[in-house]
């Protein structure tokens, strides 16, 4: 072959090359939130597509909408499959209904059972092998989805109410918001009246008496929605969701289509968003804490503690039945158990410290 004709095979392949780059340059992702614009963790989801931008050059841009825009809540996922919309935004938990295995990533109640924190689970995520399960999620659903873990939330309190609740008699008085699938279904295995609802659903629904107690999340995204305007006694600690997650799911054509550096660039801005999602959390729920409490007349009030038993027992239950049920159920829930194995005795000690300390300073401020 003359060095003409090898060096005009070179430029007809790099110039397909390049044209098929090209075609993939200019990507707009719509991305269906299951929140309304205001929510906290719209404000860090915008954050996310930033840095996609930034990092493909402005070759990716991620337009965040509304809950509800395009399609209802409750489809969203199911959009996303079917490419009515490119991505969405929400809890895996929200899927359960499509595999129960969708809570053990997006809100494995009580900590998995084994003592497994927000810190922890991404440590589970990122380094034990979670990541590779949580792909293999979409193909065990059935959706043509690529999913992209973005924000720890937890631990979330245990929520609001009327009157200071004693012990889990007082509780079982109330009927009380509760997160839709594993974790609200554990409620009810104890007694609870819990009813799943939108966000948003909340505070209307305290206001009519649909409800007469409730949980969300956490001390800022709680004062968003405003459930200090009823509700007066608030309580932190909580099992029902210590490790929370929310996500993004990309319809599985559109991730294909982008270049290798724009899919990377996307994981790169995924993995930050973690650690950012999480210190923005901190400084933000106390602020808003501080606030409940110093200019809203909330009162703060230590969990009775026959809920801790009764909840984690119900709890673990509630996995042993699912993973003797489902297999791939059973699968990531060992390998969160082999994890906890290796990690929690390390990470439970050593945060033993930290709460001791934080606690000595709290309880020195109010002196």
């Amino acid at each position: 072959m003359s060095k003409f004709k090898k060096l005009l095979g070179f430029m007809l392949v790099s110039a397909f090359a390049f044209g098929s780059i090209a075609q993939a340059a200019n990507v707009k992702i719509r991305v269906q939130s299951v929140l309304p614009t205001k929510a906290d963790e719209v404000v860090m989801l915008k954050d996310f597509a930033q840095n996609v931008k930034t990092l493909t050059d402005g070759t990716v841009d991620i337009q965040i909408l509304p809950a509800g825009a395009v399609v209802g809540v409750k489809e969203t996922l199911e959009a996303v499959d079917k490419g009515l919309i490119e991505g969405g935004f929400a809890w895996t938990h929200y899927w359960s209904g499509y595999h129960p295995a969708a809570m053990l990533f997006g809100s494995p109640v009580a900590g998995a059972g084994v003592g497994i924190d927000n810190i922890a689970f991404i440590s589970w995520f990122m380094n034990a092998g979670g990541k590779e399960l949580y792909d293999q999620l979409w193909k065990e659903m059935g959706m043509n989805i690529k999913g992209l873990m973005l924000q720890p939330v937890g631990p979330e309190a245990l929520g609001w109410f009327k009157e200071p609740i004693k012990s889990m008699a007082d509780f079982r008085k109330y009927r009380f918001r509760t997160p839709p699938g594993i974790p609200g279904q554990t409620y009810k295995d104890i007694g609870i009246a819990a009813v799943a609802m939108g966000g948003g659903d909340i505070l209307p629904a305290l206001q009519k008496g649909v409800i007469d107690a409730a949980e969300w999340c956490c001390p800022k995204p709680d004062s968003v929605f405003g459930f200090q305007k009823v509700l007066k006694h608030y309580y932190l600690q909580g099992l029902h969701q210590v490790v929370v997650n929310a996500d993004m799911y990309i319809n599985g054509n559109v991730w294909k289509k982008l270049t290798t550096k724009q899919r990377n660039a996307m994981k790169v801005a995924a993995d930050a968003s973690l650690i950012r999602s999480l210190s923005y959390r901190i400084y933000e729920n106390g602020k808003a804490l501080k606030d409940l409490t110093e200019n809203w007349g909330v009162q703060l009030h230590d969990t009775p503690k026959d809920y801790f038993t009764e909840y984690m027992t119900a709890a673990r239950a509630s996995l042993n039945k699912n993973a003797k049920k489902n297999a791939f159920f059973k699968k990531v829930w060992d390998s969160q158990k082999d994890f906890a194995k290796v990690a929690v005795p390390f990470w439970a000690g050593a945060q033993t410290s930290n709460a001791n300390l934080g606690q000595a300073y709290a309880k020195s401020l109010k002196k």
